[in-house]
């Protein structure tokens, strides 16, 4: 295990992005606990407010951040500072990533379903952040070997084509398969070959005359979200906790 952690971790100079993800990962769940109590009305925990102003836990997360981001550039990738510095970054990156919808949407919408986004954001951060701690590098360069990566060429032509793919999985409405595309280029080319969201750029583009390539991705796009948005939801409102539930619109007057 020593030799393992000395050889994966230390001499790369990886111990600071360890230090920052556990501490972007702590956070983030301690912060999750703490408001979850608040808005249950337990424990000792309160609102912080200066007046009649309510402080967002975003704001010291952007101060945190700042400062952490400044420290650890000028203090490089090994030393005491460097790892101090990357805790307080990880520290400030969930505070704000917490609050991710608030600055989304700019409006406190951290219970209602759009604060859902939140937790996304913060799930793959923590995913596309460890696949960097792994080794995997974005765009694949790290699929290359010694003798290709001599050859800027090579090199250039990799990053490019992985950078396209990722960019037309994009384009066709599927993100998350575009950003671990970045890191994981054969993820971003199943996205690129299939049918696009039926929102997506694409789509309205290139199948508003084909009625039925329209209706498959319609059909294909019913069926992936009757599959996973139950369990991801679920997922959701056990880590973040669940949304309040919208008070149905008034009846209209007769």
């Amino acid at each position: 295990m020593g030799d393992w952690w000395q050889r994966n971790i230390v001499e790369p100079g990886k111990l600071p992005l360890l230090l920052a993800l556990a501490a972007f990962v702590v956070t983030f769940l301690v912060t999750r606990l703490v408001t979850r109590l608040i808005r249950a009305g337990k424990g000792p925990f309160r609102n912080i407010s200066s007046g009649s102003v309510h402080i967002h836990h975003v704001v010291p997360g952007i101060i945190l951040t700042v400062v952490g981001g400044f420290c650890a550039v000028a203090g490089g990738q090994r030393g005491v500072g460097s790892a101090l510095a990357a805790v307080v970054f990880g520290v400030g990156a969930g505070l704000v990533m917490d609050e991710f919808a608030l600055i989304l949407h700019l409006d406190d919408v951290y219970w209602s379903e759009d604060g859902r986004k939140s937790v996304e954001v913060v799930v793959l951060t923590t995913a596309l952040v460890g696949l960097l701690l792994l080794g995997y590098a974005p765009f694949g360069v790290n699929d290359l070997d010694r003798d290709e990566m001599q050859d800027r060429g090579t090199a250039l032509g990799t990053i490019g084509g992985n950078f396209l793919v990722a960019l037309l999985a994009l384009y066709k409405g599927k993100a998350r398969t575009a950003l671990f595309g970045v890191v994981i280029p054969f993820v971003a080319l199943f996205g690129a070959v299939r049918l696009a969201r039926p929102t997506s750029p694409w789509a309205r583009r290139f199948y508003r005359r084909r009625p039925r390539a329209r209706a498959k991705a319609l059909l294909r796009s019913y069926h992936h979200d009757r599959r996973w948005l139950g369990p991801s939801r679920r997922f959701q409102d056990w880590l973040g906790g669940a949304p309040d539930v919208e008070p149905a619109r008034a009846l209209e007057r007769r």
